[in-house]
């Protein structure tokens, strides 16, 4: 069955932003589930449960990452497929990918729950935030089913070209975590416990209404829970893949949870401008990440429809507009710093150490858009290993090797904060002669059904 879609056929920057501002949009309101919870707990709770909440989160972004790197295999194999028009391998890879999210999720609860507490020991959490920061993992871990079958779910109707309806279930998900924060935290003073009940209670309606999104799907792409099974065939396309990009994501949050441990050797106060600084700067990472994406599936859909000339336009279009707006938030970032830092926290001098490690790495952020956009690219057409080895040398060994070896000797806060800009740009250049070798770039697969 052949089919024609908006991202295999048009103009490319047209189609490139208007299928990237929902997945910006749509990052933006699942960043507020825990921006909305460090503003409401730094404020209502104070510096030592900000602490805790931000020791909680290198961790939860550590098992999360590698999970669901995994399951984005799946939406790369089935924008392939979808690209293509093989209505029967798109119906696989969904349903595949769907019961795989559900096998990920128990799996990242019950790694989270087992070994959340010791790790937090590991990466020197402050004594006087210890008991907070296992009460948040608790709570946030019960919840790693649905947020796993969200992120699957939403994958899957980005890979066949829809990313506004998953904007719309964040929207309305993200008021709901406000509101409960207000009332679970703000008035009925939970501390940290109701921060991370209202981010899993919140999670759990996005989960449900991709679910029942996917089910009102046209024809055979519909979500239909008899044919739900693991098809061997697919699944290994999508371990392929996945297993990569999961190690790739768990690169990035090793090395943080690396550095989580370090920032947490200079006290509480460093720990809360950390925490502060990654929440004011994330703005300018969902634009990168959200192109990583974009590309991935805008790739895969050409890719497998045989349309190269078009792949290697969309590339260098995609980093030519991210290059473009992330330069103009670094901007707007160092400028406004102290009043961004201080939507978090009202100590000043939280606000103070957070301004210093804004000044030294936001305005080298564009170093890692080459990273984003060409490994996403890459793995939209299957090639996601090399990746993943460039990322785990540079994003990963690099920085835990600069941080023993470097910041442990002469402990300064300057030290540690130069090893990200550092590594980013590295990173860049290799992946720059990588993508102008061209190995990455093979004939497509025969995707087409007959």
């Amino acid at each position: 069955m052949n089919q024609s879609n908006s991202i295999t056929e048009g103009v490319i920057w047209k189609q490139l932003l208007l299928f990237f501002f929902p997945i910006l949009m749509g990052s933006f309101f699942q960043q507020m589930y825990n921006t909305v919870d460090t503003i409401i707990v730094g404020r209502f709770i104070g510096t030592q449960a900000l602490a805790a909440v931000g020791s909680s989160a290198s961790l939860i972004t550590l098992v999360n990452g590698f999970f669901i790197g995994l399951s984005s295999g799946a939406t790369v194999i089935l924008s392939q497929h979808y690209g293509a028009g093989n209505s029967q391998g798109t119906s696989a890879a969904l349903h595949t990918g769907l019961l795989l999210s559900v096998i990920l999720g128990v799996l990242t609860m019950s790694i989270g729950l087992a070994l959340g507490p010791d790790i937090l020991v590991w990466i020197r959490t402050p004594e006087n935030c210890m008991a907070q920061a296992r009460t948040y993992l608790t709570v946030y871990f019960t919840g790693a089913v649905a947020s796993m079958i969200y992120n699957m779910g939403t994958g899957i109707l980005r890979a066949m070209g829809d990313s506004r309806r998953p904007m719309h279930y964040l929207m309305v998900c993200c008021c709901l975590n406000i509101l409960l924060d207000i009332l679970l935290v703000a008035i009925w003073d939970m501390g940290v416990a109701g921060a991370a009940m209202a981010t899993v209670l919140s999670q759990t309606i996005s989960a449900v209404l991709v679910v029942a999104a996917l089910m009102r799907l046209p024809g055979e792409h519909r979500l239909q829970w008899q044919k739900l099974r693991l098809h061997f065939g697919i699944l290994k396309q999508i371990l392929v893949i996945g297993i990569p990009a999961g190690l790739q994501f768990m690169t990035y949050d090793f090395s943080n949870l690396i550095s989580q441990s370090s920032i947490n050797s200079f006290g509480d106060i460093t720990a809360a401008a950390w925490i502060a600084y990654i929440k004011t700067d994330y703005i300018i990472w969902m634009v990168i990440t959200a192109f990583g994406v974009a590309i991935t599936t805008f790739v895969g859909q050409n890719y497998g429809a045989g349309k190269i000339q078009r792949v290697k336009q969309s590339i260098g279009i995609c980093l030519g507009i991210s290059t473009g707006i992330v330069l103009a938030l670094s901007g707007l970032e160092v400028v406004f710093r102290t009043l961004l830092l201080g939507i978090y926290t009202s100590d000043p001098q939280v606000i103070k150490t957070g301004a210093y490690i804004i000044l030294r790495t936001v305005p080298f952020c564009f170093f890692f858009i080459p990273v984003e956009v060409l490994g996403g690219a890459m793995r939209g057409c299957g090639y996601s290993v090399v990746p993943t080895i460039i990322t785990t040398l540079f994003a990963c060994v690099f920085r835990v090797l600069w941080v023993t070896f470097v910041v442990e000797r002469w402990h300064s806060l300057l030290l540690l904060v130069m090893c990200y800009p550092i590594s980013w740009l590295l990173c860049a250049i290799v992946f720059g002669i990588v993508y102008l070798r061209g190995n990455w770039l093979k004939a497509p697969p025969a995707l087409k059904s007959a």
